[in-house]
């Protein structure tokens, strides 16, 4: 069955010549996303054509916490923070997202407001789709409702592993698998394995203490104790990572380590 043509309101065509649009860059970014780039073509289509563009400096505030959820969105360049304000009045750094990544489809569908800010990290394009937008993809593209149900399993399997993580990994080893993954996201698109690369986030001690679970002076003893190693290197604001191989095997031994104990603790310490 042919997929339903979908239209844009009037007034957003009359501005069409105005609003701002993705590089070619910026597009590619958003396509070479995993879950993106398995949709069908005509959805995808829908999605560029539909969506608007925004472009943030650094620190500005693309979705607010308790405001009423308005947009499904991605990051098309830079980064963007999000970060929860408890009742207590603590900000806590949940995640950072990368280019390519889609956020905010739980809220639009559960119609209620905003659980976290979002700040961008650097200079920052946003591509978004209004609600209602959104809902006309739902209804124009029935496979659109599986993706998302798709979407939504593997990251409720992440979540499970850094639940499993946090359980039985011991900080070092977390901290190694937190500043690869950074890396891998974020860093030199030129660093290879083993050599060295650069960091491209600015990542205060206080923020990998929030996404890692540690306290800040834990984090900052474990990053000392890579840097006289020679595995990183920390300049001001920024880390560097020298030795990507040697940070591989640190998180790899890590978790053997971590595996075994928590085996000859479930059997008493007895050998299998």
């Amino acid at each position: 069955m042919p997929a339903t043509t979908l239209t844009e309101p009037a007034a957003s065509l009359e501005h069409a010549l105005q609003r701002p649009f993705l590089s070619p860059q910026e597009r590619e970014a958003i396509n070479r996303g995993r879950w993106f780039a398995a949709l069908t073509p005509s959805l995808r289509h829908d999605i560029f054509r539909l969506g608007r563009v925004t472009r943030y400096a650094h620190g500005q505030m693309i979705v607010e916490q308790g405001e009423p959820a308005q947009d499904w969105f991605a990051c098309a360049s830079g980064a963007i923070r999000f970060r929860r304000t408890t009742p207590a009045g603590k900000q806590v750094t949940l995640a950072y997202v990368e280019p390519g990544i889609w956020v905010g489809e739980a809220e639009v569908l559960h119609g209620g407001p905003n659980t976290y800010d979002g700040h961008a990290h650097g200079p920052t394009t946003v591509l978004s789709l209004a609600e209602g937008v959104f809902r006309q993809l739902l209804r124009g593209h029935p496979e659109f409702g599986e993706a998302l149900l798709t979407l939504q399993a593997r990251r409720m399997r992440y979540l499970y592993w850094m639940m499993e993580d946090m359980a039985t990994l011991p900080l070092r080893a977390r901290l190694a698998k937190q500043l690869l993954h950074v890396l891998r996201r974020f860093g030199e698109r030129a660093a290879m394995p083993g050599q060295r690369g650069a960091i491209g986030l600015s990542l205060v001690q206080d923020e990998l203490a929030q996404l890692l679970g540690g306290s800040r002076q834990r984090i900052n003893v474990e990053l000392k104790w890579m840097e006289r190693e020679g595995i990183i290197g920390i300049h001001q604001r920024s880390i560097v990572v020298y030795q990507q191989d040697q940070l591989e095997a640190l998180a790899q031994q890590e978790v053997s380590d971590a595996r075994a104990e928590t085996q000859g603790g479930s059997q008493g310490g007895l050998a299998p």
